[in-house]
C-alpha cells in the first residue's frame, strides 16, 4: 500500500505530554488498579513551575528522570516474585568498551546494557546510577502500549486491529476519527491532521494543557474529535503522540482497567521485570499510553529480550513479527513505522524516547541494546544517530 510520510520532525522527540505532565498530580481521578501489586502513588503538590519537563535545567533532569514518582502521579506496579535471570556473556572487545565509555561521557547518558542471546555482555553506569534505579522512559512508553493492545486482541477484548476505533471509543463517533481502523491508529495513519511542532504555540500539542484545563479527565478524547481529517484513512503517515494517547484509552475501555494494571501480567510479569514499573496517569486517572513510564536499565533490556523472543503467551503469536514490520516506509531510507515500533534498515527495530532513552534489536543475531540518557537536546540532535551507529558496530562484531 502506497502511503504519503507527513513530517517527521520532532518524531523521535515524542513529548507531545509535556504540557500535560503538569496536571497530572492534581488532577488524576482514583479511578484506580483493585489489585495489591499495583498502587497509586500520589506525591505533594508542588508548584507548576517546578513540573515543566521540557524547561528543567541538566541538572534537574539527572536528578528527576531517576524519581519521576516524586513528581507525578502515577501507579506503581510490582515486580514478579522472581526475576527473569540475566547471566554473563562474552564481554565486548575492549575497543567496543572503551568506545561505549566515551560516547556515555560525552552525551549524558545514564547506562548501556547489551544483551546478546539473553547474557549481558556489557553493562555500564553513568550520572550515579545504578542497575536497582528507574528511569523515565518518554516515548518508548509507545511500544509498550502497543504491546498491550496486541495482549487485548490475544485475550479477545479487541475482536480486530481492523475494527473500526469508534467501537471502543465512542466519543470520536462523528469526528474525523469514524471509519478509521485500530490498525490505522496504531500505524498513526489515521489521515487526522495534527501538528507535533513544540516551538509552535499554536501546535496540537502545545493545546494540551488548554483541553486538560477546560476538560478535565475528558481531554484526550475532546480533543482529538475536534481534529479535521487531511487525507483519507491509510493513506498518510503522521507522528501523534495524541493517538497513542488514545491506544491507551482504547486499550483500558476494551480491558476495564489501567494500561499499569494490565502490564502486570502482559509485561511485567512475563518479561520477569526485577525493578517493578511506575507508569504516570492523566487527569482520567487511567494512564499515558504515549509516555511516561519507568522501569530500571536491565528492564528496558529485558522489554528488548521479551520482543526478540515473541512475547510468549502475553500476545498473539507472530505479534512482534508483524509490530515491528514496517507498515510505512519512509522513502527508501530503510527506515519506518510498525505499531507504535521504529524500523531500520536490515530488519533492526526499535522503541525511542526523548533525552536519549531507546531499545534497539537486532533479531539476526539476537542482539539487545538498551540505553537511558540525559542528553541535552530533547530530540536527540546527532546523539540519536551516534547510538544507533554503535549499536551496529556491536552487532557487527557478535558471530
Amino acid at each position: 500500500m502506497a502511503i504519503t510520510v507527513g513530517s517527521i520532525r520532532g518524531a523521535v522527540s515524542g513529548l507531545a505530554l509535556a504540557v500535560l505532565l503538569a496536571t497530572t498530580g492534581a488532577a488524576a481521578q482514583q479511578q484506580g488498579p483493585a489489585t495489591p501489586a499495583v498502587r497509586l502513588i500520589q506525591p505533594p503538590a508542588r508548584d507548576q513551575s517546578d513540573l515543566q519537563v521540557l524547561f528543567w535545567s541538566d541538572a534537574q533532569r539527572a536528578e528527576r528522570f531517576r524519581a519521576m514518582e516524586q513528581w507525578f502521579a502515577g501507579h506503581e506496579v510490582a515486580p514478579p516474585s522472581a526475576a527473569r535471570p540475566l547471566p554473563k556473556g562474552t564481554p565486548l572487545s575492549p575497543a567496543l568498551q572503551a568506545e561505549i565509555s566515551a560516547l556515555m561521557k560525552a552525551t549524558g547518558t545514564a547506562g548501556v546494557m547489551v544483551l546478546v542471546d539473553g547474557k549481558v555482555v556489557h553493562e555500564e553506569y553513568g550520572l550515579g546510577m545504578s542497575p536497582t534505579d528507574r528511569w523515565t522512559s518518554f516515548s518508548v512508553a509507545k511500544s509498550f502500549t502497543a504491546t498491550l493492545l496486541g495482549a487485548a486482541v490475544k485475550d479477545g477484548f479487541i475482536k480486530s486491529l481492523d475494527d473500526q476505533v469508534t467501537r471502543y471509543i465512542p466519543g470520536l463517533a462523528g469526528s474525523a476519527y469514524e471509519g478509521v481502523t485500530v490498525r490505522q491508529l496504531a500505524t498513526m495513519t489515521s489521515g487526522v491532521k495534527w501538528n507535533e511542532d513544540y516551538t509552535d504555540p499554536k501546535s496540537d500539542v502545545a493545546q494540551m494543557n488548554r483541553f486538560v484545563v477546560e476538560f478535565g479527565p475528558e481531554a484526550i478524547v475532546a480533543q482529538m474529535k475536534a481534529l479535521p481529517r487531511e487525507a483519507e484513512p491509510g493513506a498518510k503517515w503522521v507522528y501523534k503522540t495524541g493517538e497513542t494517547n488514545l491506544i491507551g484509552v482504547l486499550v483500558e475501555n476494551a480491558v476495564g482497567k489501567p494500561l499499569a494494571e494490565y502490564a502486570k501480567t502482559k509485561i511485567v510479569d512475563p518479561a520477569g521485570f526485577a525493578g517493578g514499573l511506575f507508569w504516570m496517569v492523566d487527569p482520567r486517572g487511567g494512564n499515558i499510553g504515549g509516555c511516561c513510564l519507568s522501569i530500571t536499565l536491565p528492564d528496558y533490556a529485558r522489554m528488548g529480550q521479551f520482543a526478540l523472543e515473541g512475547g510468549g503467551a502475553a500476545v498473539p503469536q507472530g505479534w512482534f513479527a508483524e509490530a515491528t514490520d514496517s507498515a510505512v516506509d519512509f522513502g527508501d531510507s530503510g527506515f519506518g513505522y510498525g505499531y507504535q515500533w521504529w524500523t531500520y534498515p536490515q530488519g533492526t527495530y526499535g522503541a525511542q524516547g526523548i533525552f536519549g532513552q531507546g531499545i534497539t534489536i537486532f533479531p539476526d543475531k539476537k542482539v539487545v541494546f538498551a540505553y537511558i540518557g540525559n542528553w541535552q537536546d530533547a530530540s536527540g540532535g546527532p546523539e540519536r544517530g551516534q547510538f544507533l551507529d554503535l549499536s551496529r558496530k556491536i552487532a557487527a562484531e557478535v558471530k
